[in-house]
């Protein structure tokens, strides 16, 4: 699907603007919840992006997977889970904040270094050639399937694996456990098992 170039020139800026803003939402908010569901915004606005950079293929498979699937089983997770409320808008930073902080920022910062090192106009597209000698565009889904097929099956059934154990954290969290009211001496606890 193509949009047309002033089409993506104006929506691009409010794209970012949400992720950016999403994404300070699901890491300063304390609400477990609002930040679940900021996490469902930001991949919607993930995959539109995708879709603005006719990628039809990614954006679908962007909001069935993240959208649908992990982000739906880490809001049921949540909301399974028994937190007392805090009344601060935003959390205390501690140690570990600080050094998940620097090494965030410096993964940004080698990430924006090679994006804006690498030629992009150099980049083309993956082309075969039939029978006649014709040379052929491949599209993006059989290029895709191929390469999931061939050159990535590990890492491909290796986020499978991950997203297993997503679900099987989740549906650990979401359980809960027994708790013993500690206030009551144990006597009266066993007396009132008794009965």
């Amino acid at each position: 699907m193509r949009f047309p170039e002033s089409f993506s020139e104006i929506v691009f800026p409010f794209l970012e603007l949400g992720l950016i803003l999403g994404s300070f939402g699901v890491i300063l908010l304390t609400d477990i919840v609002y930040s679940a569901f900021l996490l469902g915004f930001v991949f919607a606005c993930i995959a539109l992006l995708y879709l603005l950079l006719d990628s039809d293929f990614v954006a679908a498979a962007q909001v069935l997977i993240y959208v649908g699937a992990v982000n739906v089983l880490i809001v049921f997770a949540v909301m399974l889970i028994i937190k007392k409320k805090t009344n601060n808008f935003c959390l205390v930073w501690t140690i570990g904040d600080g050094i998940t902080s620097v090494i965030c920022t410096s993964i940004f910062l080698v990430l924006s270094s090679i994006i804006s090192k690498t030629s992009w106009s150099k980049i083309s597209l993956v082309a075969e050639s039939n029978k006649n000698g014709e040379i052929v565009l491949i599209d993006n889904i059989r290029r895709i399937g191929l390469k999931l097929l061939t050159e990535f099956l590990i890492p491909f059934e290796l986020m499978s694996i991950i997203l297993l154990v997503a679900l099987v954290g989740a549906i650990t969290l979401a359980r809960g456990e027994k708790t013993i009211d500690l206030e009551q001496p144990k006597v009266l606890r066993n007396h009132k098992n008794l009965w």
